[in-house]
């Protein structure tokens, strides 16, 4: 099958199947495999019946049953797969209303992509968009008309609710800004977004040091979050449960929680650097010099560690990555990166606190349930060392003498959301040997914790595949040896176009 979607002509053609046999031994075979360009940088979504905290989780049983199952298991498991909304899908016109490019191109696009197997659409719903003008004035006349669109085509949707910036991700190809208010506030003070050691800040996410802070015309962040999920749960009711199956809260830069200490898009960072913490601006300043008193350490609230290189060192001679009496190790370390890392964990608990209360009243019925999500990084870089230096700068205090994931799977547990992460299609033997990554072991011990926390984990892509070997290693990491045991488990796997 064929179309043409944006001017750029793809084929579809991704039937897989597993072999009744090999399944047995838990070697996969592959069949009749195409992937092609329109589906990039995506994610895939192993999932299975669990309980987290108290929220009951709907079985794939309870979601249609039709051609968008196009993956099969031994035990006759469907994996559906969604279609990620390309990042220059809209476009503001000369008034500055937002627009769906191409319209008839998607329309038909997403009937071919229905015809194909394809069970529904990942849509980034962007706060610089809804909100875009003034607070409070949300137009939400974009999503209404895309997802009309894709609940007419027969799909159902991931949505993604966006309170980050694209612009220096994009590569051109139709950013999305934070609100132009919010923007107009940064240009007066510049320290509502986060800040490394040397002053220098982006605006793709505001510092969580204004979680609590009514800065925003009067709100907090966490207020501003908050109103724009009610708008949101509000104007789509009708869809929840039935169309909009999932829900992702985002939680800092790409959506993901962390700080953004690699800054791959404004020059600043580039792979494998180590990069840099981010607590500079002055309200985590304020609150760094408060968890020092309270430790009787005031000196220890002055700044960041200063031996902590820059955003592309390498760990070798870097003395607080190291062992030596100044390291992470230090009384020091252990305080700044448990203030720095808990931080990080109290924000995201706050934000999904009230995400799923919002949500709340829609998980006691079957037909309305909607699957809360949370997405962190994947830092895979530098994990075969003992200090784990790039996890450590993003915020997840991993060392190899500590779990930093262990923390931050409990509180998205207590929520009732899924625990979103990369690296399904890695290998190690893929990564440069000289800097030491470890994608799998990285994802061996998201598994390993979530799996203790009884969580449904989601997973994605982190590069793009159109090899057999990648799609056999996602495969394998959607595939859980209980498989043959309980039958409730269920596979999603989600593609992304970029």
């Amino acid at each position: 099958m064929a179309c043409k979607c944006g001017g750029c002509y793809y084929t579809l053609n991704a039937k897989v199947s597993f072999d009744r046999d090999s399944m047995k031994n838990r070697n996969f075979l592959l069949r009749n495999v195409s992937v092609i360009r329109m589906f990039t940088n995506g994610f895939f979504r192993s999932k299975w019946r669990s309980v987290a905290g108290n929220r009951r989780i709907i079985s794939m049983d309870a979601r249609e049953k039709s051609r968008s199952t196009i993956l099969e298991s031994s035990k006759d498991k469907r994996v559906p797969i969604f279609v990620m909304m390309p990042v220059d899908a809209f476009s503001f016109d000369a008034s500055g209303r937002p627009r769906i490019r191409k319209i008839k191109a998607l329309t038909v696009s997403l009937k071919a992509l229905k015809l194909a197997g394809v069970h529904g659409i990942g849509v980034e719903v962007w706060w610089g968009i809804v909100e875009r003008s003034s607070p409070f004035d949300y137009s939400w006349s974009l999503y209404e008309e895309l997802f009309k669109l894709i609940s007419d085509s027969g799909l159902k949707l991931h949505v993604a609710l966006s309170f980050h910036s694209n612009i220096h991700s994009s590569n051109g190809k139709g950013g999305v800004s934070l609100p132009l208010w919010i923007l107009e506030i940064g240009d007066v003070n510049k320290d509502i977004y986060y800040r490394d050691q040397h002053g220098f800040s982006n605006n793709d996410y505001l510092t969580l040091g204004v979680d609590q802070v009514p800065l925003l015309s009067g709100r907090t962040a966490l207020q501003c979050y908050e109103d724009f999920m009610v708008s949101f749960v509000d104007k789509f009711e009708s869809y929840i449960g039935s169309v909009i199956e999932e829900i992702s809260i985002g939680l800092g830069p790409s959506g993901e929680l962390r700080y953004p200490a690699h800054p791959f898009g404004d020059g600043r960072w580039k792979f494998p650097g180590i990069g840099e913490f981010q607590c500079y601006d002055k309200y985590m300043m304020k609150d760094l010099k408060m968890a020092a008193c309270r430790e009787r350490k005031p000196q220890w609230g002055d700044r960041g560690p200063q031996n902590a290189g820059c955003y592309n060192s390498l760990p070798s001679g870097v003395p607080f990555f190291e062992e030596g009496q100044e390291s992470f190790l230090s009384d020091y370390g252990r305080f700044f990166l448990e203030w720095y890392s808990g931080r990080l964990i109290c924000h995201a608990d706050a934000i999904l606190a009230k995400a799923a209360k919002i949500l709340n009243k829609y998980q006691e019925n079957e037909q309305t349930s909607v699957m809360l999500v949370a997405k962190i990084g994947g830092i895979y870089w530098w994990y075969q060392t003992i200090s784990h230096p790039a996890e450590l700068t993003a915020g997840y205090y991993n060392t190899a003498l500590r779990d930093g994931y262990d923390p931050v799977v409990s509180v998205f547990s207590r929520h009732g959301a899924a625990l979103h992460i990369p690296c399904l299609d890695m290998m190690d033997s893929e990564t440069p040997p000289t800097y030491l990554c470890s994608p799998e072991g990285l994802l061996k011990q998201i598994q390993s914790v979530s799996k203790k926390r009884i969580i449904k984990l989601i997973g994605r892509n982190t590069t793009e595949r159109h090899d057999k070997s990648g799609l056999r290693r996602i495969h394998s990491n959607c595939y859980n040896r209980q498989t043959e045991v309980i039958d409730e488990q269920r596979f999603v796997i989600y593609h992304f176009l970029s």
